[in-house]
């Protein structure tokens, strides 16, 4: 886990933004492959999941940052 944190800390604000929306999107086709039963890991959706909440959690520190 530490790689992931690592890995996105080493991403620009832009690249963070376009993960996000990536990621989102994918959330969005998951929620729909549960719902007609056609998904075929749902363990994907926790890690999309936090993955999200790893995104939204280094950005909110990094405007934190610049707010100081």
């Amino acid at each position: 886990m530490a790689n992931k944190i690592d890995d996105l800390r080493a991403k620009s604000d832009d690249q963070l933004t376009a993960d996000l929306a990536d990621l989102k999107r994918e959330q969005f086709n998951l929620r729909f492959q549960s719902a007609t039963n056609q998904l075929e890991r749902p363990a994907r959706i926790k890690e999309v999941r936090r993955d999200i909440a790893r995104i939204k959690t280094l950005q909110a520190e990094r405007s934190a940052a610049e707010a100081k």
